[in-house]
């Protein structure tokens, strides 16, 4: 049902001292293309089709365009409230979800491992239902993939991946949102990962052929992906028409590729594993050499925190650097996935190119 909030927010405002006035504000306006995410979970990219993840892109770049640039008001999710659990520490993850789920009136609650242990003074099944019951979504970064499984079985509100040992979904949604602000496109690219066969590879895996983007791995020998998410991105590839190739050589996967990925080597609970990581590791640095090989209009991404032995100063401060935008477009994708999971909200920006 369609009601005009924009007058009784700013009626509202006025009673209440406040000077903001709320513009262009529109509730409920449905569009015939519109994807209908509201009440799902996410946990993996796997999940969702390729018009659903573009979906979220333009949420993103709408909020961030009528927030950002307009300087508009949208308490979207005014009266909700979100679960954080953080089993693993974090600045980006915290810091994107925190300050956008407020920013868009909502009421963030942040636990750590001191406030809730998952599954261990309470089984996940009651802790699910007991958070469904006080907020309107949770957001988990925990260790493992299979906790949150059992979270989104037993919740009957929606389960979003913050991190797990599987999947970083929602890191990948600002680095997309960074490369199509850049290339006005995402059609057509080549992605150069350099590095660990991690969760962000993950993640790309499950996703870039979606896009009709093109994958080319480098891992060192024993820290290739998960065999199975392999199998299922080579079937994704094939699906699309896209190319996916996995390779030992650094030089190898970066040749002809308009983006260079690459990832911490060492990530929280493999640092008993440091100092066999570094050594296997050892040439996988990301370099101005790595660069030559790369297409000339190459960039470069990273989600942080960065060390300099997985990419040196000359990249990583360079014009071709997209690593700060792609922090600050943390914000603005997990604000989308909230708005899409708990609201009606329809972007009001033009659908961006994909």
């Amino acid at each position: 049902m369609l009601f005009n909030l924009r007058t009784l927010l700013n009626n509202a405002a006025l009673r209440n001292g406040h000077n903001f006035m709320v513009r262009n504000f529109r509730c409920g306006q449905l569009l015939q293309d519109k994807v209908q995410l509201k009440g799902r979970d996410l946990l993996t990219l796997k999940n969702f089709t390729g018009e659903e993840i573009k979906y979220m892109l333009w949420l993103s770049a709408d909020l961030k365009f009528r927030i950002k640039q307009k300087g508009e008001y949208l308490p979207l999710l005014q009266g909700k409230s979100l679960g954080m659990i953080f089993e693993k520490r974090s600045t980006r993850t915290r810091l994107s979800t925190e300050t956008g789920f407020a920013l868009l009136g909502g009421h963030p609650c942040f636990l750590t491992t001191d406030d809730i242990h998952l599954g261990v003074n309470e089984s996940l099944t009651d802790t699910a239902r007991v958070l469904s019951s006080m907020t309107d979504a949770v957001l988990a970064r925990v260790y493992k993939q299979s906790d949150l499984d059992i979270l989104a079985k037993e919740a009957s509100i929606p389960i979003v991946n913050g991190l797990s040992d599987l999947y970083h979904p929602i890191q990948i949604l600002a680095d997309y949102l960074t490369l199509q602000e850049h290339y006005s496109s995402l059609k057509g690219l080549t992605l150069s990962w350099i590095g660990d066969g991690n969760n962000i590879l993950h993640s790309i895996m499950m996703s870039a052929a979606k896009f009709g983007m093109h994958l080319q791995v480098a891992t060192p020998k024993g820290y290739e992906p998960d065999p199975s998410i392999t199998k299922l991105a080579e079937q994704y590839a094939k699906e699309n028409g896209t190319k996916l190739s996995l390779t030992n050589d650094p030089l190898e996967a970066a040749c002809g590729g308009n983006v260079l990925i690459t990832d911490t080597w060492i990530s929280m609970g493999q640092e008993e594993e440091k100092k066999k990581r570094l050594q296997a590791f050892q040439g996988y640095q990301v370099t101005m050499k790595t660069a030559k090989v790369a297409a000339p209009d190459w960039t470069f991404l990273h989600c942080l925190p960065r060390k300099p032995e997985e990419v040196d100063d000359e990249v990583f401060y360079s014009p071709r650097s997209l690593v700060f935008p792609e922090a600050e477009n943390r914000k603005w994708t997990i604000m989308a996935v909230m708005v899409s999971l708990l609201t009606d909200y329809s972007p009001q920006l033009q659908k961006p190119k994909f």
